[in-house]
């Protein structure tokens, strides 16, 4: 990663970012970023600054508005006005991509983009990873990840299959359930081969389970629905930032194939993967959130 030094930018979870709906709604993001300081050196490995430019980047409110909120000031200092588009859906963004209203987007992981790409026939790429959203443990009525040993907990997972599996995963590498080693990245409660604590699931979409953690004894929830949600400080465990789903569903900033290599987009990129942002990000999200590389 780069220190910045004066800069530029904007964009891309899945799953953490995980897979989301149709139906959302955009709109300018406000300054009302966590933390009142802001990045301050460019990007390193650019030899040229590119001319006055204004970028038009799409993101989910948080993290990732905020975050090209904290890049913002330097990107102007280097003559790229970013302008940020908020979504709240997770089909939008791509399509406003491929159509050209967006210049890039910043809220989804590869494996989501891939499957976009299949069904819609787009033809949007990958232009960098920037941070890892794990997937967490949230205290509903439990309050300790060994409430689960004392056996018929219920538990709240996201039931979109990238998420669910990873869920699981995650339970089974706290040793509370064991998964049919075959069955990998799809795995789903039935798949499960040893239940020694008697887990009980519910399976609900990702958004929703901020919204019914009150009612289950712990819920799995992606770091960007926690913060939305209003829950982040009843994390008790997540995922390995240096686990196999770390990299798999780094969230990315995306582009349109033909406009992988402009030079305003590179710069953002840079300023997105700098020690600045990996600690504004380390410092103002308390682990639900972490900067690729840190």
């Amino acid at each position: 990663m780069k220190k910045l030094a004066l800069l530029v930018g904007s964009l891309v979870l899945l799953t953490g970012c995980s897979s989301g709906d149709a139906g959302g709604t955009s709109s300018s993001a406000t300054n009302d970023t966590p933390a009142n300081n802001t990045a301050s050196e460019t990007p390193a490995n650019n030899d040229t600054t590119p001319a006055s430019s204004k970028l038009v980047v799409g993101a989910s409110p948080a993290p990732h508005a905020e975050i090209l909120e904290f890049v913002k000031p330097v990107l102007a200092e280097s003559g790229i006005e970013l302008i940020i588009e908020e979504f709240t859906d997770y089909v939008l963004p791509n399509l406003a991509v491929e159509d050209g209203d967006l210049d890039a987007n910043f809220f989804q992981h590869v494996p989501y983009l891939t499957n976009f790409n299949e069904n819609n026939q787009t033809d949007i790429v990958s232009v960098g990873m920037v941070h890892f959203e794990p997937l967490g443990i949230y205290a509903g009525k439990s309050t300790s990840i060994a409430d689960l040993q004392k056996g018929g907990a219920e538990i709240a997972i996201p039931n979109d299959t990238t998420n669910e599996a990873r869920a699981l995963a995650l339970l089974e590498s706290l040793g509370i359930i064991v998964l049919d080693p075959e069955v990998g990245l799809e795995a789903t409660p039935n798949d499960i081969i040893d239940n020694p604590y008697n887990i009980t699931f519910v399976e609900i979409e990702a958004a929703q389970v901020p919204r019914i953690i009150q009612e289950v004894d712990f819920g799995i929830a992606n770091g960007n629905y926690a913060l939305d949600g209003g829950i982040a400080d009843l994390i008790l465990a997540t995922e390995d930032k240096n686990s196999e789903f770390a990299i798999l569903y780094a969230n990315i900033v995306a582009t349109h194939s033909s406009n992988k290599d402009n030079a305003a987009i590179q710069y953002l990129v840079d300023a997105l993967q700098s020690d600045d942002v990996a600690d504004f990000i380390n410092d103002n999200y308390n682990g639900i959130v972490l900067p690729m590389g840190n």
